[in-house]
């Protein structure tokens, strides 16, 4: 397969996986240290000049050796051209160990190496080799396979290599990242029902694989390919018999597949991080209302918690609550004066959030005045609303950068946290430890933070890296999904309260700025400025059977 210079210019204007300006010097004698621009797309390295568009040339990341030289630099070489080495230099210790960790994953031999694991697991639980639909039944073919696909740049383009320079070039794989969820096999306990070798044990471990369930004993199961080689050979796997549950393999290739189930077109749908234009119900609604008719459009929507009622918040400050079923407008509460971007169920009383700072609070079956609560204390758009799963606090995040809590009987918050540096949209409650509280910070932060909202102490923090737009807990496991805009626009999956990176879905190409999940707890939907709405599977409907130790949870001791 021969790629010209045309087409290596079009796959350096993808989404990349890793981008920086870097110091970089080539292999020639005499060569210096220049800033360039590094993007990681595929398994091709592009480099450019800082004030260039296109790429001045590229590696392809295949027979190629990654070091660290030392605490900031690292290097890239050809295990067929020994004199044939590019070495970089980053900015800081950390950001140079996560250039060595995605290039070698983004290598075509760790690939191989993870897809033929995943392929043997496959056929080990199914019993059906996943590659045979292709045509692809055998070890020999498959190899055959791999090594014709190739690419050579033309000599006359200006991101050609000498002739010599054999490349190939794996199309499929763009955006994957075969390790992710793998590294939670050294997580999983090990337990004596873990060892039981009887024909029965076997059987039901099997029957728990196939159906996904987390807990059940099995025989073990191979370990992937580990990224932290940094040597990228032709050699494959090796095994690894520790006592493993069968059941991940299985559930790891079904929950995380990195693509989504389903891809809708959404029109119009609008890149605006401060309002919240997607949530989830189980009723089937096709067309609700049009707002463009009155002058006025959507800045929030909200599904009642026994999903028949939806509430609508407009840009001139309006809620409509919606019978969604019988597709009749119920009522339109008035108070607010700027647009209405967040809105939050509890029972049958409704939170709204606006522009004008003020949060209002009213009970949808009296009087809009009579049973009107004001809430006021952000300084500047209120974009995130969010109420504990115990119905008694309300949390808030606004502009101003500020996280608050309230509760039933004051107008004035009960809790201030402040150390986000921007704008708070993303907010969820753990439905698994009472009192534990998620929330994300803007661009300027990047940060998500978990807060004690019973002693009012701050908890653990991670920087992700990119704008925090949404967090969502898992209904069943004590994992949460974070949606990010600037500068990477994926979906990422956190084990809690490890806080390890489950999976890292990608496919949006604006800032994933909405999230919902399903009613079972199972599935997501993501939206963004790229007007579309994508389905993924990420969680399990299995809860966990491992008790939580967490000091928050009040149900674990006895008082």
């Amino acid at each position: 397969m021969r790629f010209n210079e045309k087409e290596l210019v079009s796959l350096s204007r993808q989404p990349s996986e890793m981008a920086a300006e870097l110091g970089m010097r080539g292999p020639k004698k005499g060569d210096v240290v220049k800033k360039r621009l590094v993007k990681l797309v595929v398994n091709f390295l592009f480099y450019f000049r800082t004030d260039e568009e296109e790429p001045i040339g590229a590696l392809l990341l295949e027979q190629c050796r990654v070091e660290r030289e030392d605490s900031q630099s690292f290097s890239i070489a050809f295990l067929d051209e020994a004199e044939r080495k590019y070495l970089f230099e980053c900015d800081s210790e950390e950001q140079c160990g996560e250039w060595v960790d995605s290039i070698v994953k983004a290598s075509y031999e760790f690939m191989r190496k993870n897809l033929i694991f995943y392929r043997t697991e496959i056929h080990r639980l199914t019993g059906k080799d996943p590659l045979e639909q292709y045509g692809i039944s055998d070890e020999t073919r498959f190899q055959k396979a791999v090594g014709a696909v190739r690419a050579l740049t033309p000599t006359s383009s200006p991101l050609s290599s000498p002739s010599k320079h054999g490349d190939r070039f794996i199309p499929s794989r763009a955006g994957a990242n075969w390790s992710v969820n793998f590294h939670r096999i050294n997580e999983i306990e090990k337990s004596h029902n873990q060892n039981r070798k009887t024909k029965d044990g076997t059987t039901d471990s099997n029957k728990a694989a196939r159906s996904g369930h987390r807990e059940s004993p099995g025989p073990p199961v191979r370990r992937p390919p580990s990224a932290a080689t940094h040597t990228c050979q032709r050699s494959l796997f090796s095994y690894s018999q520790q006592p493993e549950t069968a059941a991940f393999a299985k559930e790891a290739y079904a929950k995380n597949t990195k693509i989504p189930f389903k891809v809708l077109d959404a029109p119009e749908l609008q890149d605006d991080f401060y309002i919240n234009l997607v949530d989830w119900s189980s009723l089937k609604v096709t067309r609700l209302c049009d707002l463009s008719v009155e002058g006025d459009s959507v800045t929030s929507v909200g599904w009642s918690e026994r999903g028949n009622l939806v509430a609508v918040g407009t840009h001139k400050g309006y809620v409509q609550i919606w019978d969604a079923a019988a597709g009749k407008k119920l009522s339109v509460l008035e108070g607010h004066t700027a647009r209405v971007g967040a809105l939050a169920w509890n029972a049958d009383q409704l939170s709204s959030g606006s522009r004008d700072r003020v949060i209002l609070q009213r009970d949808i079956r009296a009087p809009p005045l009579q049973s009107e609560r004001r809430l006021q204390g952000h300084r500047q758009e209120v974009c995130g609303l969010k109420w504990s799963t115990d119905h008694q606090l309300l949390a808030s995040g606004g502009n101003d950068n500020k996280l608050l809590v309230w509760n039933h009987s004051s107008v004035l918050p009960v809790q201030q946290y402040t150390e986000h540096l921007a704008a708070v949209k993303a907010i969820a409650w753990s439905p698994h430890q009472h009192g534990l509280l998620a929330s994300g910070g803007g661009t300027a932060d990047r940060c998500i933070r978990f807060w004690n909202t019973l002693t009012g102490q701050p908890l653990q923090c991670t920087d992700t890296g990119s704008q925090v737009c949404n967090l969502a807990w898992s209904k069943h496991t004590n994992e949460l999904v974070s949606t990010h805009g600037y500068s990477q626009n994926q979906i990422l999956v956190w084990k809690y309260p490890s806080l390890t990176q489950v999976a890292k879905l990608t496919g949006h190409s604006y800032r994933v700025l909405y999230l919902a999940m399903s009613p079972d707890g199972e599935a997501i939907v993501t939206g963004a400025g790229d007007e579309t709405l994508r389905f993924w599977n990420v969680f399990s409907k299995m809860r966990s059977t491992k008790e939580s130790v967490s000091v928050l949870n009040l149900f674990t001791r006895i008082r």
